[in-house]
């Protein structure tokens, strides 16, 4: 399997949705990105520990991540239901847990030795060319959670973009045949 590393690059709040964030996470040469939505305590812990680390010394993440007595990794391996599939592992994937990509990337902010990967050809499918000049951001519509898909295509109806409501009425079709 090949894989990709991931850092982050920023994180920014969706305009007209104070409640979410996207995190722009970039391959190592800066070619391509993913963007991640998430959600507003997540986006609180992110922002917390780029702007005041010192705060966050003795909270738990932190003590967490001290705790651990072996190397550690993080893969996004998959999506599903609109969420990314990511697993924390040692690196002989003896012991794992599966966790949210915003917390996932909380930890690589905590312990920048902890590296983040994706799968190559999941990175292919979900990112975008990077452009650090880019005024928009593009958010996969597979990563979007059904409340977010379903108010999107409102939005998309009352906006008249009939074709992107299609692909969002698609998208909710094909997930609820799913299950």
């Amino acid at each position: 399997m090949k894989r990709v590393r991931l850092q982050f690059e920023s994180i920014q709040q969706i305009i007209g949705a104070e409640a979410l964030s996207v995190i722009l996470l970039a391959d190592e040469e800066h070619r391509r990105v993913l963007s991640v939505v998430c959600d507003e305590l997540a986006s609180k812990q992110i922002v917390m520990r780029l702007h005041n680390k010192g705060l966050c010394k003795t909270m738990l993440p932190e003590a967490l991540v001290q705790m651990f007595d072996s190397k550690h990794e993080i893969m996004i391996y998959g999506v599903h239901d609109g969420q990314y599939q990511v697993v924390l592992a040692d690196t002989l994937y003896n012991s794992h847990a599966r966790l949210r990509l915003s917390d996932a990337v909380l930890l690589t902010l905590i312990d920048p030795s902890i590296p983040l990967y994706i799968e190559e050809n999941l990175m292919e499918r979900q990112s975008v060319p990077y452009n650090d000049q880019a005024h928009g951001i593009a958010i996969p519509i597979n990563t979007m959670s059904r409340s977010h898909l379903a108010e999107a295509m409102q939005r998309a109806i009352d906006e008249e973009n009939y074709e992107l409501a299609s692909q969002l009425r698609d998208e909710i079709k094909s997930r609820e045949k799913k299950q």
